[in-house]
């Protein structure tokens, strides 16, 4: 089995195989199962506490708010991810980022654009005021969340350096540093810098947001820190993390997942319970903290927002 391999292992079954290991469990039942998960989110796992972020609003536009859903724990959030910079085992991210420092960061924003600026954190923040938005976040590797982020409109940001006609496209590049992300030592994980990009209507449409928090705090390190893009209609590896450059192009931009195997990880990664990465299905999807799975929706149930971003393309095809 591949290292890609091991990390799709379903949710459920890591962690009910992490409770064998840590809990001395001998047998595997929904209950046993739910009560472990309980267990190493209680007790076991890192509880993380960020400086506050005041002053919060929640919009109430359509989709904002992801009605009817229960919150993941903020613990699992913190606790189980993906951020292949720093370590490729999801429940050891957060011991892997511990103490990264974000002291002195730049965001340059650029390109096609009127106005090109580097913006510190303060000047990040000052854009708009700092909004909660609850969205579903859907992995690519079928397991999902429920997440109360902090942040604004990518599209406030954009506004800002007045994209030029010839602007087409967004991308987005993470760090790179080595030295405070030890997996970028090698290529052998991925090809480093990471990158990402969106069509410049997506980047521009309301619900796609630059996050700087999550459940009212600053993003802990391992979530991104200290500023991240999430796409709540799209999986969660196009939510590039730790984010230093953002450019207006005329072309779609080369992304990092696409680059490294583009049967797999298509440009657009639009969620589509239809569309099956070839390896596993996409029709059901893992819900972090529930017992069973359940039916993923088309867009991530975000349809009725972005579903004519497409008109007239075939979705099985620009995966």
């Amino acid at each position: 089995m591949g290292e890609l391999d091991r990390e799709v292992t379903p949710p459920e079954v890591y962690f009910n195989r992490r409770s064998f290991l840590r809990a001395g469990i001998v047998a595997a039942t929904t209950a046993g199962t739910a009560l472990a998960y309980r267990r190493l989110n209680g007790v076991e796992l890192q509880s993380v506490e960020r400086p506050p972020i005041p002053n919060l609003t929640r919009p109430a536009a359509p989709g904002f708010i992801a009605q009817g859903e229960a919150l993941t724990p903020k613990d699992s959030i913190v606790n189980y991810n993906n951020f292949y910079e720093f370590t490729t085992n999801k429940d050891g991210v957060a011991a892997a980022a511990a103490g990264f420092d974000t002291t002195g960061w730049r965001v340059e924003v650029g390109g096609l654009c009127a106005k090109p600026r580097v913006l510190d954190l303060d000047d990040l923040r000052r854009v708009s005021p700092p909004e909660e938005r609850i969205y579903r976040m859907r992995c690519v590797e079928a397991w999902s969340m429920v997440i109360p982020w902090v942040g604004y409109s990518l599209g406030k940001l954009l506004a800002l350096v007045e994209p030029l006609g010839s602007a087409k496209y967004v991308a987005f590049q993470t760090l790179f540093d080595p030295s405070r992300m030890p997996n970028q030592k090698t290529d052998a994980v991925l090809d480093w810098p990471y990158v990402e990009g969106l069509r410049l209507d997506e980047a521009m449409h309301p619900l796609a947001i630059l996050a700087t928090g999550l459940y009212g705090q600053e993003l802990p390190p391992q979530d991104g820190a200290p500023v991240r893009l999430v796409v709540p209609w799209k999986y969660g590896f196009k939510g590039i993390k730790s984010i230093v450059k953002i450019t207006l192009v005329d072309k779609e931009p080369p992304t990092t997942w696409n680059k490294s195997a583009p049967d797999e990880y298509g440009f657009y990664a639009n969620v589509n319970p239809n569309h099956d990465h070839p390896r596993w299905s996409q029709a059901t999807e893992q819900r972090i903290g529930e017992s069973g799975r359940r039916k993923t929706l088309m867009f991530n149930g975000y349809g009725d927002q972005v579903a004519s971003l497409y008109a007239g393309m075939d979705l099985d095809v620009h995966f």
